[in-house]
């Protein structure tokens, strides 16, 4: 799952960024109204935590340009314009969540998570398959009740693969997915975290590779 963080408090956007990281999401930072507006055309993420009084373009004008675009991004405003008309202008404008400042660290995991669930295609709360049990909310995993101990990347990965539900998915997708911009897409980033999950995994092999298309359980 990957997140962008638009907010103009450089501390605060690091914080956030951290803290969401640590709940094993892909993230990345913009501190400007115009970046967050052309990272979302560049990037397919599922939330962007959206500050509204950005430099450089307004938050609301961001909003407005991802709902005209009709945009899969979820939003989530993080503002200290918490009056309820403040609110609900928010709302009106095409947000999907709004959060005042301050705010519970942990209710906006939650929050993120909920709008993530919005934004792709219907997944049940708990990923079964080949006797893997993974569970994204309390962030555990187990193989026929063995429970796996996985990296925040490595969670990620494996919660793509059960998500496509046996269908292929590239390199490309999970690095996309998963990562965030800085990494560098010819280190092998996704093969070195995919041989990694293999271990964790045992045996017997539960991952194929589709030669020149990607992975699949």
């Amino acid at each position: 799952m990957r997140i962008l963080v638009a907010e103009d408090e450089r501390a605060l956007a690091a914080l956030v960024a951290t803290g969401l990281r640590r709940a094993g999401f892909a993230v990345d930072t913009v501190h400007r109204g115009d970046e967050a507006l052309e990272w979302l055309g560049l990037y397919d993420y599922d939330v962007v935590v959206l500050d509204r009084d950005l430099p450089g373009l307004h938050g609301d004008e961001v909003a407005r340009a991802l709902v005209a675009a009709a945009a899969r991004t979820r939003i989530l405003m993080l503002t200290a314009a918490t009056a309820a008309r403040e609110r609900v202008a928010g709302l009106d404008l095409g947000a999907d969540d709004y959060l005042g400042k301050p705010f519970d660290f942990p209710e906006l995991v939650s929050r993120v998570r909920a709008l993530r669930r919005r934004s792709a295609r219907p997944v049940p709360p708990l990923l079964e398959r080949r006797g893997i049990r993974l569970d994204p909310a309390r962030r555990a995993a187990e193989r026929e009740g063995r429970a796996l101990d996985l990296s925040p990347k490595e969670f990620s990965v494996l919660q793509l693969l059960l998500e496509a539900d046996g269908a292929t998915v590239s390199a490309e997708e999970l690095l996309e997915r998963a990562w965030d911009v800085h990494t560098d897409p010819f280190t092998g980033a996704v093969r070195v975290c995919m041989s990694k999950l293999r271990a964790k995994l045992g045996e017997p092999p539960l991952i194929g590779t589709v030669q020149g298309v990607g992975y699949r359980l």
